[in-house]
């Protein structure tokens, strides 16, 4: 028997015990999933340092990547036999970043052959388990056929390194209120913005990752290196374009053993027209080549940092400037002709497809109907008669006298059947766009009946289900046709907490509105949201919470702790990014767990590991900015959270809509936080509790939602002091599309004590919850309120005699829905025969779960 060497013994015990660590490094990063992410539990802290740890402990040694998606294959397996659906999304994306960033493979290894086999089982899996694997399995095959490539595609994009066959970028801009996040995330973000990566060093990046991926130690990346720097930044681009070519070129042939000889072929012959020299190809047989694997990070990306506090996207028209170089004026197109076309096409498209038969009529601001009489060719053998009403998303800033100004210009007829064909080509996209409804059933979908509106009458009740039987709902984004088309990738990271994330939502709706009438963004730009969830400033405004179910009589008792409060009146919370962390298990686990660390921690230096010895850069990244980049290149899927409208009418007789995406405070908790958000000025007004808080005699109509899916109306009127709706996003059960409902809580006043002496006093309270999908509140005997949206103190309004909320939808079909005058509250809208809810789309790393 042979007798191994000490050093030999030595080596193989090291590779045993870095087996060990990885193993339950790995163990550990799984440890815990699936996890309530509402819970309290204290020892889920630090859990979203594991992954980093793990990634750490693999850059020691390049030789680490290996072992480590062994042991991923091996618990896959596992979790294959076992049925750990939790676990098939965080295998498969670890299995994608480590092999991302795998610097070689032998030629006789078997691993990828290997992973195809096992990640094919999970194509029979539900959703979005199935999706997950088959873009890895996509991922696989590409690596197979040209090593390294999608390594390659993702420098090139974030650097911006574009050739004249592969123009494709990726932008990253990093959105954050000063006066919301910590000085350290400020300080953070200036540091990834400014952090600078010269052409040159990428291209000989690029050129060396290439070489090394495919001969592995073939080349020294010594002689590489010199060589490249030696020649001018002309002759660099021309390499480096000529071996993304080769890559490219060989990841479309359909047999992996012949692409990976012509990668071999193709960069020989390029080598030597480089002038790289070939001295380890030269070294004898079984002597060790003086080169070794280099790991070679991935830069940083490029990023902007902007502070952001706005309604609306218009700071990204700066990213459109500057990188697609575009005059001033081609972004800044007047409005109002912008808003004449688009009428004015709405009528040539009625005319064109033959489905007006009468014309459009107005009365008045507060009583506008339009009636058509439709016939259509193909699909609808009688006329149908619809009453509509306003769209408010399109018409609530449009006075009487300007709409009938601007229909009484008129217009070319060249340009109206030009903007008809644009039109219909958008039409026809989006309708290409995958829907996350029932994609079975386009015509005759049954809509469940809680989502109609109150009838007054019989008949339009036996109308409206008549109607409701060829209307389908879908929740889908409506920033996402022709995404594939695009070239230039826009990443928009938003830090904040739920009151940001309003922001965003009203941002996204405002960004629909002038995308729909004049695309900017939407056309150069694939758009894709990330949102970062952040403890709200302590220095920010508070708000007291309101009361617990049932409150003593006895005058002289405190009002009860926060934690006593019901779910959602908090002053500052983070339900939206719990929400999606109970949609993405791997979310919470990286992204959300971010709350649960100290900021010190998030803002330590990460450790420099010393693998590139040719990169003069020595900038070393923050924890909490690796997590962010890892956030943005890893999740590629979308999960859509709904939006929800308010109709407001003020007390002069204005009426304005609002998009709020997570709750809607009315009455005293509105004010409240209208008072406090006025800073020093706070103290003369006094902030009062509920018991001191005036009542509000109110008339609440809701549809109540039930398990049968059956309309529950409820009028009643009460005397409150607070009136809120918040997102039901806490219980597994509310995660269903479904069932989406909001939650109201209305806070009631039972018995109040009058004194002439002293001012009044709300003896006895109580607090009762519903879930709701469509409110309506008014104030008795003209009585007016104050509405806020998503605990922003900046959104609030004062003096609103009317809300009316129910869900954010967007129909398809402009041609019954763009007419619309202001409809009651009772009407179901026009019978479309297609209809989306307006979501906001959140990129998650799985999407969300069954």
């Amino acid at each position: 028997m042979q007798q191994l060497s000490p050093r030999r013994c030595f080596k193989m015990q090291h590779t045993s015990c870095t087996e060990d660590r990885i193993h339950h490094a790995l163990q550990r990063c799984l440890h815990g999933l699936g996890r309530d992410p509402f819970s309290t539990d204290t020892w889920t802290v630090g859990l979203c340092m594991n992954r980093w740890s793990l990634e750490e402990l693999v850059n020691r040694d390049p030789g680490n990547f290996l072992i480590l998606l062994q042991q991923i294959l091996k618990r896959t397996r596992e979790v294959q036999v076992n049925s750990e659906y939790v676990l098939v999304a965080p295998l498969a994306l670890m299995f994608f970043s480590t092999l991302l960033r795998t610097p070689f493979f032998p030629p006789d290894c078997t691993l990828l052959k290997e992973a195809c086999e096992i990640y094919h089982s999970f194509l029979t899996w539900p959703e979005p388990y199935c999706s997950v694997c088959r873009d890895l399995l996509t991922f696989i095959h590409q690596e197979l056929k040209a090593p390294g490539i999608s390594y390659q595609r993702l420098v090139r994009e974030e650097q911006g390194l574009t050739t004249e066959n592969h123009p494709s970028k990726t932008i990253t801009v990093l959105l954050m209120n000063p006066a919301d996040v910590p000085k350290e995330y400020l300080s953070i973000a200036d540091q990834l913005s400014t952090v600078e990566h010269s052409q040159r060093d990428s291209y000989i990046t690029l050129i060396k990752h290439a070489y090394q991926c495919t001969f592995g130690t073939k080349y020294s990346l010594k002689d590489i290196q010199k060589t490249l720097e030696s020649k001018e930044l002309e002759e660099l681009v021309e390499i480096f374009s000529a071996s993304t070519e080769i890559l490219e070129t060989a990841s479309a042939l359909e047999d992996s053993v012949k692409s990976r000889e012509f990668i071999q072929g193709k960069l020989g012959e390029l080598r030597e027209k480089a002038g790289i020299p070939a001295e380890n190809g030269n070294t004898p047989a079984g002597e060790k080549s003086s080169s070794t694997i280099q790991t070679l990070p991935l830069p940083i990306a490029k990023c902007h940092t902007y502070h952001w506090d706005k309604d609306n996207f218009d700071v990204l028209n700066e990213i459109l400037r500057s990188e697609c170089d575009l005059p001033v004026t081609t972004l800044a197109e007047p409005e109002e002709e912008e808003l004449d076309d688009e009428e004015e096409d709405i009528e040539d498209e009625v005319e064109i497809n033959n489905h007006r038969a009468s014309t459009f009529s107005t009365t008045s601001k507060d009583s506008m109907f339009s009636t058509y009489s439709l016939a259509s060719n193909c699909s609808m053998p009688s006329a149908l008669s619809v009453v509509s009403g306003v769209d408010s998303d399109f018409c609530e800033d449009m006075d009487e006298d300007s709409r009938h100004e601007k229909q009484s210009k008129a217009k070319p007829k060249l340009k109206k059947r030009i903007s008809m064909l644009f039109k219909s080509k958008s039409s026809q996209s989006l309708r290409r766009t995958e829907s996350l409804g029932n994609p079975e059933s386009k015509n005759n979908f049954p809509v469940k009946s809680r989502s109609n509106s109150l009838p007054q009458q019989a008949c339009l009740m036996r109308a409206e289900r008549q109607s409701l039987k060829t209307t389908c709902f879908r929740r889908r984004p409506f920033l996402s046709c022709d995404d594939d088309s695009k070239a230039t990738t826009l990443r928009v990271v938003v830090f904040g907490a739920d009151q940001i994330s309003g922001k965003v939502a009203r941002a996204y709706s405002n960004l629909r509105l002038q995308e729909s009438g004049c695309p900017r963004l939407t056309r150069y730009f694939r758009l894709q949201f990330y949102f970062v969830p952040v403890k709200r400033n302590s220095s920010c405004p508070a708000v007291p919470g309101s009361f617990p179910n049932s409150v003593p009589d006895s005058p002289m008792r405190p009002a009860a702790p926060m934690d006593l409060n019901p779910p959602g009146l908090e002053d500052s919370t983070n339900d939206i990014a719990r929400y999606i962390g109970m949609l993405d298990p791997w979310y919470d686990r990286n992204i959300l767990s971010l709350l649960s660390l100290p900021i010190g921690v998030l803002c330590q230096q990460a450790s420099k590991i010393e693998t590139d010895s040719f990169n003069n850069s020595k900038q070393r990244l923050p924890i909490l900015a690796d997590m962010v980049l890892y956030y943005c290149r890893h999740a590629a899927h979308t999960a859509l959270v709904q939006l929800y409208q308010a109709e407001l009418t003020l007390a002069g007789g204005e009426r304005r809509t609002e998009v709020f995406i997570h709750s809607l405070e009315l009455g005293h908790t509105a004010g409240t936080r209208a008072i406090k958000a006025s800073g020093p000025g706070s103290k003369r007004f006094g902030i009062d509790g509920e018991r001191e808080a005036v009542p509000l005699t109110l008339g609440i109509v809701y549809s109540k939602v039930s398990v049968s899916s059956r309309s529950q109306w409820n009028n009643i009127e009460k005397v409150c002091t607070s009136v809120n709706l918040t997102k039901a996003c806490r219980r597994p059960e509310e995660l269903d599309s479904k069932m989406e409902c909001l939650q109201l809580t209305m806070t009631e006043v039972l018995r109040r004590q009058n004194s002439k002496s002293k001012m009044g006093y709300n003896q006895q309270m109580n607090t009762t919850q519903v879930k709701v999908d469509k409110v309506q509140v008014t104030g008795s005997n003209s009585t007016t309120f104050a509405v806020c949206f998503d605990q922003d103190e900046k959104k609030i309004l004062q003096s609103v005699t009317r809300c009316e909320v129910s869900v954010c939808y967007k129909p398809e079909n402009s041609i019954l829905w763009r007419f619309r005058r202001k409809r009651s509250f009772q009407e179901q809208p026009p019978h479309p025969e297609f209809c989306s809810l307006l979501c906001l789309p959140i990129s998650t790393f799985s999407g969300a779960l069954p």
